[in-house]
């Protein structure tokens, strides 16, 4: 991998506190993800599942993760099932996972191939009385294709009808969402490439420049910092794309007097981070952009200082609603009757802001954790308000990506990324 191997300490305390949430004499598996095809023999560039990373730091293809621990063989209480390499794979395809390699990788001793998986999981089913199964049960999960983790739920109830099944997702969304300091230092690396990114982009651009010219200049500086690239797709948006939330296409000229709004990440060893700054054309900004941007600005300030322990998320977004609503008033976007006679279920900020103001992130962008439960010390949130005005042909979000502490303020992993107004014209001037 690119990425510089994070310690297999990390691995095996995941897999201490997963197991020690299985009931007695369960299993759980895990499978990688498919390598999806897009026509003839092309094939869309692998991404692993990030749970059977999470618990074993295997970043490759065709690889199962059995967790038994109840097992009556010590070696069988954690399984790795690998595709077997040879010389052929090694010239086509490069080096794959040795023996030898997945325990420095993992911290898992038995490793099997695949070919024997079968045998040796009928084995393990015959020991054991319920199976966790790997489902995706995240709230902005929406997806038609099968999964091989799909397929493999389907076979196993298929031939052990008599097993009880149970779900690994509960049990995942709370361990993932609760960051282990390794994780930590691989989300500020992230964010550090960003950073240059960003930096890089402030000198870059100048009036009469492509929104793709820029995603250029970004990725360029992901990858030579040792990333994938993007965390996810790239949102580049001049002028009014920037009203548009989730723009994608980044194919636009950049005009003189505009803004831009970027929504980037780079990740690293899967990590995501998840920037959004938004930048004047011209390097100044003028007097009614300056306003609304420091409005943004302000509210995000403010929204980041409620992210404590014990708060609950919904009453969270509340309060940074009546933030939002203060700047609009103070904009003459919204007067008080506006407020007054607004609708509880959407109210009248939401006419500029419409999107939530945070959001877990860490293996995944829209990372795991319960939203019903109270937010916990080491959880990763973004912090990205907008006001959204295409009226006046501009569009603003400002995010960073902030560590929930035991007391006091969230730690910034961006504090380094330029935000004030004042600052982004000084660099880009």
């Amino acid at each position: 991998m690119r990425y510089q191997p994070i310690d297999k300490s990390h691995f095996i305390h995941n897999r201490k506190n997963f197991t020690a949430e299985m009931k007695s004499n369960s299993l759980a598996v895990f499978n990688s993800n498919d390598i999806y095809p897009i026509g003839a023999d092309s094939t869309i560039p692998f991404q692993q599942d990030r749970n059977i990373y999470y618990l074993s730091g295997v970043d490759q293809e065709e690889s199962i993760l059995v967790l038994f621990p109840d097992a009556p063989k010590d070696k069988h209480k954690e399984i790795l099932f690998l595709k077997e390499t040879n010389e052929h794979i090694a010239v086509w395809e490069g080096e794959k996972l040795t023996k030898e390699k997945a325990f420095e990788t993992s911290g898992i001793k038995t490793v099997y191939w695949l070919k024997d998986f079968h045998k040796i999981f009928h084995e393990l089913m015959s020991q054991s009385d319920m199976v966790y199964i790997n489902t995706n049960e995240h709230y902005r999960a929406n997806h038609d294709t099968k999964t091989r983790e799909d397929r493999f739920n389907v076979w196993l109830r298929e031939n052990y009808p008599a097993h009880q099944v149970a779900k690994s997702n509960p049990i995942l969304q709370r361990l993932r969402s609760v960051k282990h300091q390794l994780e930590l230092d691989v989300m500020q690396k992230a964010c550090n490439i960003t950073e240059k990114a960003f930096r890089r982009i402030l000198k870059f651009t100048k009036p009469d420049v492509w929104e793709y010219q820029l995603e250029a200049e970004i990725l360029h500086e992901f990858i030579r910092n040792r990333s994938k690239g993007f965390a996810y797709t790239p949102i580049i948006a001049s002028g009014n794309n920037a009203n548009v939330l989730h723009y994608i296409e980044n194919k636009d000229q950049c005009k003189a007097g505009e803004l831009i709004l970027f929504d980037v990440g780079a990740e690293y060893a899967n990590y995501a981070s998840d920037m959004s700054r938004t930048i004047p054309v011209s390097g100044k900004f003028t007097k009614r952009q300056k306003e609304v941007y420091n409005a943004v600005n302000k509210v995000k300030n403010e929204a980041t200082k409620m992210l404590v322990p014990g708060v609950m998320w919904d009453e969270y977004h509340v309060e940074v609603g009546k933030l939002m609503t203060s700047e609009l008033l103070d904009l003459k976007l919204l007067d008080k009757a506006d407020v007054q006679n607004e609708d509880p279920e959407w109210p009248a900020y939401k006419k500029y802001f419409m999107h939530g103001t945070s959001h877990h992130i860490g293996l995944d962008t829209h990372d795991y954790g319960l939203l019903h439960e109270p937010i916990q010390a080491n959880q990763v949130f973004t912090v990205e308000p907008g006001i959204y005005l295409p009226d006046e042909g501009f569009g603003i979000r400002l995010e960073d990506d902030v560590v929930v502490q035991e007391k006091g303020e969230p730690f910034n992993l961006m504090r380094n990324i330029p935000i004030e107004a004042d600052e982004i014209e000084d660099l880009m001037n």
